[in-house]
């Protein structure tokens, strides 16, 4: 089976399994979220498995399944110290297949589980992608930076003494004019 044109019906009713590795570059949404490697070599590549399978899905009895687990280690820019940072990603989703797109959607809305429409074929690659944007972090962060982070010193004659933004207001409440 073609990854790139799943055709996610027939992987279900076989109850069959894909596994495989992707190189980065083959995800270039998500090589673009990313930083140089740390030290030599390539960014790492997506190990990634899809299963399919039927199974019941509230309120619309037995649909087609696809249990999807893909990981990589990402390298990202600590948003603390601007380090790169390896940052591991696992992204771990079952996905059901619904008839309709107005069905899939009002579905989605009502259960818990993630629900799409069927298509005679999908992008396996672009919905693992997907799951791993997702599984980025907001605020890439080292739990202690590798260096710790120094505060420039005060320099009496470069800083200006910053007027309180409250005296300001005090001076023209008393009808006068600011300092």
């Amino acid at each position: 089976m073609d990854p790139k044109r799943l055709d996610i019906a027939a992987l279900a009713a076989e109850a069959g399994s894909l596994t495989g590795d992707w190189p980065l570059s083959a995800l270039p949404r998500l090589a673009e979220a990313q930083v140089r490697p740390i030290g030599p070599g390539p960014l790492a590549d997506i190990r990634w498995q899809a299963n399919g399978s039927r199974a019941v899905l509230q309120g619309a009895g037995m649909q087609p399944a696809l249990h999807l687990v893909a990981e990589t280690t990402a390298t990202l820019e600590c948003q603390r110290c601007l380090h790169p940072m390896a940052w591991p990603l696992h992204a771990e989703r079952t996905i059901f297949f619904i008839e309709g797109e107005d069905a899939a959607a009002a579905l989605d809305a009502e259960v818990e589980d993630d629900v799409l429409a069927l298509a005679p074929a999908i992008d396996l690659r672009s919905l693992i992608e997907d799951e791993l944007l997702l599984a980025l972090p907001i605020v890439p962060r080292h739990d202690v930076c590798p260096e710790p982070l120094v505060a420039p010193p005060d320099d009496p004659e470069t800083s200006v003494e910053k007027e309180n933004p409250f005296a300001i207001l005090a001076a023209l409440k008393r009808g006068g004019r600011p300092t």
